[in-house]
């Protein structure tokens, strides 16, 4: 069904909507190619939220020579009115002859109109075309349009004997420059980075992105119960950072709201705050990827909430006894059928660190 030259287009299709990664949230990330009589005529990705989609940027590099083109894109056309015009429109109106997609748009408001809305304009469409590399570029957005949710993706750096802190909660450093830069590149990726009251209390963290270039920081996210948070706390600075609770006393929320924090008061029936109902409120406020950076008793109730999607785990050469804090706060095990498989997807050495990519199955 679809030929060399089609795979080799794809996949320069991706590669462009690569360049997207931190920047399109909440939109997905897209490329587009548009390819006249086996040449290559235009090209472009969408970069940030609210600028030209990628088809746009295409057929305006391909300066008209669009009639009976193919166009290539790793999503289906939009075909609604959001920030900017329907992209099938664009396509129809630029008289392309054919339309490879990798995937359709799991949005609801797209989901198949787009492709119909070139068929009716007598574009041939066709799709599935390294469909797997599109839905992994794009997870986040898959997650939240099809789950309701993002995709949570949970970091952790330990010792090579499992452990994430001291037994005081001390942790930094566990892992070398290296490794803490790859981190702020993850950080840099996700639409937010989440945490806990322990580790605001324990290493006061800033969660912004620093170590690498970005054009955006994250949304911050501190799951405080109690509503400890310090006003003081770094991760409050500059504002805009989200603090879900499970108690809605307005003297604790109003020194935060001062420092420009929302507080969200979304308790569960153990007085915890509701972490599925949290996660459900991330993806209403668009946010398509999360990365956690907390400790063992966060991690632990995320997981056993079944919220984690993938883990990446830094391990470094170092032992810190039994005494220390593990990576997970879970009930013990009477037999190991109760274990919890993973896939691990990746390995490699990020300077002195092992670096560990698994997944739940």
């Amino acid at each position: 069904m679809f030929s060399a030259d089609d795979h080799r287009h794809m996949a320069e299709a991706l590669r462009l909507a690569e360049r997207g990664r931190f920047g399109t949230t909440p939109n997905p990330r897209v490329g587009c190619v548009i390819v006249q009589g086996g040449e290559e005529v235009g090209s472009g990705w969408h970069e940030r939220a609210g600028g030209p989609h990628a088809e746009v940027v295409a057929l305006a590099a391909a300066r008209g020579r669009t009639r009976g083109a193919t166009a290539y894109l790793n999503l289906e056309p939009c075909s609604h009115h959001g920030r900017t015009p329907p992209c099938a429109d664009a396509l129809a109106d630029a008289r392309v002859g054919r339309v490879v997609a990798a995937m359709e748009d799991p949005n609801p408001l797209v989901a198949g109109r787009g492709f119909q809305r070139l068929r009716d304009a007598g574009i041939r469409v066709e799709s599935g075309l390294m469909e797997a590399d599109a839905r992994e570029l794009n997870a986040g957005f898959v997650s939240r349009m099809t789950r309701g949710r993002p995709r949570v993706r949970l970091k952790l750096a330990a010792s090579l004997d499992g452990r994430t802190a001291l037994l005081n909660g001390r942790s930094q450093w566990i892992t070398g420059e290296d490794a803490r830069r790859d981190g702020h590149r993850l950080r840099a990726e996700a639409c937010a980075v989440l945490t806990g009251i322990g580790t605001v209390r324990d290493d006061d963290p800033r969660l912004t992105v620093r170590h690498v270039e970005t054009p955006r920081q994250p949304l911050r996210v501190v799951v405080d119960s109690r509503l400890e948070i310090p006003p003081d706390a770094r991760v409050l600075a500059g504002g805009g950072t989200l603090v879900f609770t499970a108690v809605g006393e307005t003297e604790r929320a109003r020194p935060l709201e001062e420092r420009g924090a929302s507080v969200v008061v979304m308790p569960d029936p153990n007085g915890k705050v509701d972490l599925a109902g949290m996660m459900g409120e991330l993806g209403r406020r668009g946010v398509n990827e999360v990365l956690v950076e907390a400790g063992f008793k966060l991690n632990g109730s995320l997981l056993a909430a079944g919220l984690v999607d993938e883990f990446v785990i830094y391990l470094a050469p170092h032992l810190l006894g039994d005494a220390a804090r593990g990576m997970f706060n879970l009930p013990p095990l009477e037999d190991l059928a109760g274990r919890r498989e993973l896939s691990i997807r990746d390995t490699r050495m990020v300077g002195r660190d092992l670096r560990l990519v698994a997944r739940i199955p």
